[in-house]
């Protein structure tokens, strides 16, 4: 039965990317289809081709289908600033409804795992009155949140898990995320405390890795809560 899940991070900046292509490199492992998409992506760059972000071409590199550009990233942004920000200086709508109607045509594509990332935190704004976290709400999807260890990383991720919960959603698995060369302090007891009070399975622990590999980083991964096995 295919599997359907949306990437959320604690906030910006935690590694949602590298671990979602974590996480299609070891459902390929595994012999799995899969698919992504980053429905909104800020930052991207000018190429003869069109906007391009380099967390989209990454998504685009992990997967096994060979999707097309627009699908991965249907709406693309060049200056690296908040979506609804960046949008409004472009005169552009980030339309919840055809963000939707993109996601669920990757999901129908006969992929056995699509993973769908968010951009920022939960709350991203998409204009005055919507938010990204309206995408998994309308697609009815479980999610997977990425939690960048650091300090502070406890409160971030319990008020996102409460956020996830009272929008009517599943958690279905987190990933400890540690991104800097400098390690925080206590990181053992951080991590016990986030698995005691998260109500959510941890998928893995990535350890900091200087270039950022996806490919050795899903070694440190464990899918069987998403994958049911």
């Amino acid at each position: 039965m295919p599997q359907n899940y949306f990437v959320a991070g604690t906030d910006t900046e935690v590694g949602k990317t590298y671990v979602t292509a974590a996480l299609l490199a070891s459902a390929a492992v595994r012999g799995l289809k899969t698919a992504a998409v980053k429905p909104v992506a800020s930052g991207c760059e000018d190429t003869a081709e069109g906007l391009r972000n380099a967390d989209a071409l990454l998504l685009q590199e992990a997967m096994t289908l060979d999707l097309p550009y627009q699908q991965v990233n249907p709406f693309a942004l060049e200056p690296a600033i908040a979506p609804h920000i960046a949008a409004m200086e472009a005169g552009r709508r980030l339309d919840l409804g055809r963000m939707a109607g993109v996601c669920r045509g990757v999901m129908s594509t006969g992929a056995d795992l699509v993973l769908i990332e968010g951009a920022g935190g939960w709350r991203t704004p998409l204009g005055p009155r919507a938010f990204l976290s309206q995408l998994p709400r309308e697609l009815n999807i479980p999610v997977i949140l990425v939690v960048g260890m650091q300090l502070g990383c406890i409160n971030h991720a319990l008020l996102t898990a409460e956020a996830i919960r009272r929008d009517g959603l599943p958690l279905a698995g987190w990933v400890a995320n540690f991104r800097s060369p400098v390690p925080m302090q206590r990181p053992d007891e951080n991590l016990a405390t986030l698995k005691t009070l998260l109500p959510a399975p941890l998928l893995g622990t990535l350890p900091f890795d200087e270039v950022a590999d996806y490919r050795r980083a899903a070694e440190h991964l464990d899918l069987t809560p998403l994958l049911g096995e």
